[in-house]
Formats: C-alpha cells, sequence, structure tokens
C-alpha cells in the first residue's frame, strides 16, 4: 500500500496495526478475486443483453402516477427481471415495501385455507416467524388455516431427504427454501444444492411449489435458483438487485400462473398487474440493476476479506475464509456483547451518512430480542450497502454485509477492527 493511502487511512480512525494487516490479508486474495470477476463479467452481459433484448429507452424512465395504467417502464422492466432470471414472468414493484414484504406476498398469494407449507432448510428467518404463525401474530397465514411444519437440517448442514420425504403430505401445497442463513450460522445453500433439493421434491410431488428467498444471493453464481426448477425467487430491490439505487421494492420471479396470483394478491381481484404507478423510480430500478452485478462483486470481495482478516486473529467465522460463497453476508461470532457492539460501531463511523452516530441495540419490529444495526445507508435500511446487524443474545454473532464498492467494503471492516482494538478488546501485533 502506498504511503499516500497509508496516511489517508490513519486520517480516518484505522490504526497502522489494522493496515499492516489487511495489506497482509489482501495480498492473498488476488486470485480468488480474479474469480469473482469472470462470475462478475458474465452478469453484467446477462443483465445488458436483457435490457437490449427489451429495446429499453429513455421513454421508460417516465413516471405515471394514480393507476398507473400503461406504464411501459413498468412492463419493460418485469420483462427485463424474467429475461434475466429465465422465467415465465415476473412481478416487480415499489408497492413492495420490503423482503419480508415480497415473501409474504409470495407464500399468500397461492397458499389457501387448509394447504400445508414446509420448510426443509429448518427455521426460517426471524421475520418470517411471523408471517407464518409460528410467532403468534396478526394476520399470520395460521390465522387464515395454513398449517406448518419444518424439517430442521442435519448436523453437517446438508439436507434430511428421509425428513423431508415423511413430512410431505396431501395437503403440502408449498416449500419455503431460504438460500441465506439469516441469523443463523449454519452454511448458505448453493443454487446447486437448492436445485438437487427441488429435484427430490418434484419427483415426489411436482405439483408441490417450490419458492426460494434469494435475499442477498443475487448474482453472487453465473445461475440462479429459477434455472433449476423454482416455481418462484423472491427478494428485495434495496439489496443486491437495487444495486444501491433503488430506494424501495421487490420482486418476485416465476412461474406466469404464480406470478399472476402474485399480482391479484398485491393490487386486488379483478385489477392485477394492470395498476401500480411507478412515481418516477423507473430510472433508479433499471440503472441499480445494471449496476448489480458490480457492486455485488464488490460486497463479495468484502466478505471474503472479512473472513480472512477475522479468521487471522482467532476468531470463529461463517463462511470460513476459503470457502466457496454463496451469498454476501459474512457471519463473525464473538461470544462477547461488547465486541459486537464495537464491531458496529465501527462499521457504523464508516458510513458516508450518519457516520458520527453510535447504534445501540433495540427492540426492532419482527424480531424476538434486541438487534442492533449500523447502516448509515443512502437509502434507508438498504442492506446492500455497507452495513451490520446482530441479535443481542448468545453466541453474540454478527452478520455484515454491502458495501457500494469494495474499497468501502474493505474500509469498514479495517474500521470495525480498529474500533475494537481501540476499546482494548483485541489485540493485534505488530506484522513485519
Amino acid at each position: 500500500m502506498h504511503k499516500q493511502l497509508f496516511e489517508i487511512y490513519e486520517q480516518m480512525g484505522v490504526s497502522k496495526n489494522v493496515l499492516s494487516l489487511s495489506e497482509k490479508v489482501e495480498e492473498s486474495l488476488k486470485e480468488r478475486f480474479e474469480q469473482i470477476d469472470k462470475v462478475t463479467e458474465y452478469n453484467q452481459m446477462k443483465v445488458l443483453g436483457a435490457m437490449q433484448k427489451n429495446k429499453l429507452a429513455e421513454a421508460h424512465f417516465s413516471p405515471t402516477t394514480g393507476y398507473g395504467y400503461n406504464d411501459i417502464g413498468r412492463e419493460t422492466l418485469e420483462k427485463v427481471y424474467a429475461d434475466i432470471f429465465h422465467t415465465e414472468a415476473a412481478l416487480v414493484r415499489a408497492q413492495i415495501t420490503c423482503g419480508t414484504h415480497a415473501l409474504y406476498l409470495a407464500l399468500s398469494s397461492v397458499l389457501r385455507p387448509g394447504d400445508e407449507l414446509i420448510s426443509p432448510v429448518g427455521k426460517p428467518y426471524d421475520t418470517m416467524e411471523e408471517i407464518i404463525g409460528i410467532r403468534k401474530s396478526t394476520g399470520s397465514l395460521a390465522e387464515y388455516g395454513v398449517t406448518y411444519k419444518q424439517v430442521e437440517l442435519l448436523p453437517d448442514g446438508t439436507f434430511d431427504y428421509e425428513g423431508i420425504k415423511n413430512a410431505i403430505s396431501d395437503k403440502t401445497k408449498m416449500m419455503t427454501i431460504q438460500r441465506s442463513k439469516g441469523y443463523l450460522t449454519r452454511p448458505t445453500f448453493s443454487v446447486k444444492q437448492i436445485g438437487e433439493l427441488i429435484s427430490f421434491i418434484k419427483d415426489i410431488n411436482p405439483n408441490i411449489i417450490c419458492m426460494v428467498d434469494n435475499c442477498y444471493g443475487e448474482f453472487v453464481d453465473i445461475i440462479e435458483p429459477s434455472d433449476v426448477g423454482a416455481d418462484m425467487i423472491v427478494g428485495s430491490l434495496i439489496k443486491n438487485p437495487g444495486g444501491g439505487l433503488a430506494p424501495i421494492g421487490g420482486y418476485i420471479c416465476g412461474t406466469k400462473e404464480c406470478i399472476d396470483k402474485a399480482y391479484y394478491r398485491l393490487t386486488a381481484p379483478g385489477l392485477g398487474s394492470e395498476v401500480g404507478a411507478t412515481l418516477g423510480v423507473n430510472r433508479e430500478f433499471f440503472q441499480g440493476l445494471f449496476n448489480a452485478p458490480q457492486v455485488v462483486n464488490g460486497a463479495l470481495k468484502g466478505a471474503i476479506f472479512a473472513a480472512n482478516l477475522y479468521e487471522a486473529l482467532g476468531f470463529e467465522c461463517s463462511p470460513n475464509a476459503n470457502a466457496d460463497r454463496h451469498d454476501i453476508i459474512q457471519a463473525v461470532t464473538f461470544h462477547d456483547p461488547e465486541k459486537v457492539i464495537a464491531f458496529c460501531e465501527g462499521i457504523q463511523y464508516a458510513a458516508p451518512v450518519d457516520s458520527h452516530v453510535t447504534p445501540t441495540p433495540w427492540a426492532m419490529p419482527g424480531y424476538d430480542c434486541d438487534v442492533i444495526m449500523a447502516a448509515g445507508a443512502f437509502v434507508s435500511g438498504a442492506s446492500i450497502e455497507l452495513s451490520a446487524d446482530a441479535p443481542m443474545h448468545e453466541p453474540y454473532t454478527v452478520y455484515f454485509q454491502g458495501g457500494l464498492s469494495y474499497d468501502h467494503a474493505r474500509f469498514g471492516i479495517m474500521k470495525s477492527l480498529s474500533r475494537m482494538e481501540e476499546k482494548g478488546l483485541v489485540k493485534i501485533g505488530q506484522i513485519d
């Protein structure tokens, strides 16, 4: 690293020890980063090709209001998403408020009273518990007569195929498959693994609808779950596919039958896809999608850098430093609430927005314990931007993700470690 870079990083609060260790770690990652660049190159061409195929034009950026009838930008955006994810149809709307909303929309559009939902991957993400009715909540699927089962993973983190087979009944209508780990330390599933699971389920009953929560996984690989048999894939536009520019929104891509049901659930019976004004966000949706492969590239490299840096100091990381990557999330386990808080403080202090704010644990809606969240983002809550969060309970694991560029992701990680060093929570020896 050049002298000028050392100087500016020191001015920004990164210690000399952290800088030296970071330089050593980064030097070891060059070959791996080159492999990531090849995946990014493929996905960039895939996105560009879909936009060219659908003759994206400046006219598609024009806003609509009111009912949003004949919004050609919205219609073209959904065709572009369908082409990128190789599905029959897509729903991409600003009216979807977040990833949790998109998942609820997908589930509730398909499931009917008396149907059964199964999670073959164990416990779902915390906010899904109230959607399903695992934790009692107004408007849950349980209130509408939808029953639920989950099949735990085997001790090695793989699917319990025998357990899944035994769980399936005549009532089973849908499988919800969470690609990313959520607030767990289990492995994130590869697209190949998800494809094998879906094939197994379809061999038992081809009518079971397989929905994949694709949050944090888009553009990490050259294929997506929709390429390996998923009937629906679901995600948030303030994560990977929004590229840091989408101010809100979510997507569902899948079979025409499933997407039609989702349209009617989002709006109203009889209205479906015909309404939904875009209010001027089309350009951000298109441009963010165009940028998304490069943004995911930086976030993915940042996660790998974080694992290698923290493992060098003896901390447990999931995925570990050398593991293959299937999403952009990096978990680091501290077994100490003070280390979690210091880590999140460092991430917040590295942000372009609200860097002067100190994050504290609080009772976030949808969670059953206090959560600390660091996210000084241009888009509120956008976890494709530099962010970190952690539930405040054992094993005190923090989940780091995002960064609109690798440079910023790397700086955030260095700042988190410097903050821990500053508070006397970690000791970094002098690196030769």
